[in-house]
């Protein structure tokens, strides 16, 4: 774990990221926000590419919470079996949906505790969704960003909570609403677990990462 960085080195970073992509977007596909908790809730240990390509025609077919509640439990399991932990999550998925019918008029709320309160849906689920719905600054921390976090000094902590917490805490507010796509999205495509692509790296020379790798 590195040492937590400062701010001016993090505002530095935060400022590269968003010169190099001024409007970083998530990579589940969504029609509304309803689609868009499915998907999130749907994406635990599993990849975005995976469950985009399982909700490609179920999204076309069931886009509200009815409308799922129509399709049934066998017809949505027979729509994302190629998913990991899909039985599980087909339950969820059916079980939220009822509840969204029942007690929020066919509407997706827009709290934490309420989107919480649905089966299915974790802290990560329901920052996810606040952040990319409703513009809200929530840190959704992923296996990423947990990794970058960690690795660069941004937001260094033992537990997911601990970085959601240096995010909030150490990234400047008028950053925070993208942080967690920029975050996200580098640690998927250039601070990788194995072999991490620092010689490349947008933030080499401000990254607090002792065993940078080398051209190879």
């Amino acid at each position: 774990m590195a040492k937590q960085l400062d701010y001016h080195t993090i505002r530095e970073i935060f400022t590269r990221f968003e010169a190099a992509d001024p409007e970083p977007k998530g990579e589940l596909d969504h029609v509304n926000v309803y689609t868009l908790v499915v998907a999130v809730a749907l994406s635990a240990q599993a990849t975005d590419a995976g469950v985009n390509k399982a909700t490609a025609a179920l999204f076309k077919i069931a886009d509200t919470p009815q409308k799922m509640l129509d399709l049934g439990l066998d017809g949505l399991t027979d729509h994302i079996k190629s998913i990991g932990l899909f039985r599980q999550k087909a339950k969820n998925v059916m079980k939220l949906s009822q509840i969204l019918v029942d007690d929020y008029g066919g509407e997706v709320p827009n709290s934490r505790a309420a989107l919480q309160s649905l089966p299915g849906v974790g802290r990560k689920t329901a920052n996810v969704v606040l952040n990319m719905w409703w513009n809200f600054p929530a840190q959704a921390v992923d296996t990423h960003i947990f990794r970058l976090g960690n690795r660069s000094g941004i937001a260094p902590g033992k537990t997911v909570e601990a970085v959601e917490k240096a995010i909030e805490d150490n990234i400047p507010a008028d950053q925070q609403l993208h942080a967690h796509h920029w975050m996200i999205l580098h640690g998927r495509y250039h601070c990788k677990a194995r072999k991490p692509q620092c010689p490349t790296c947008l933030i080499k020379d401000l990254c607090a990462f002792e065993d940078k790798t080398e051209l190879s």
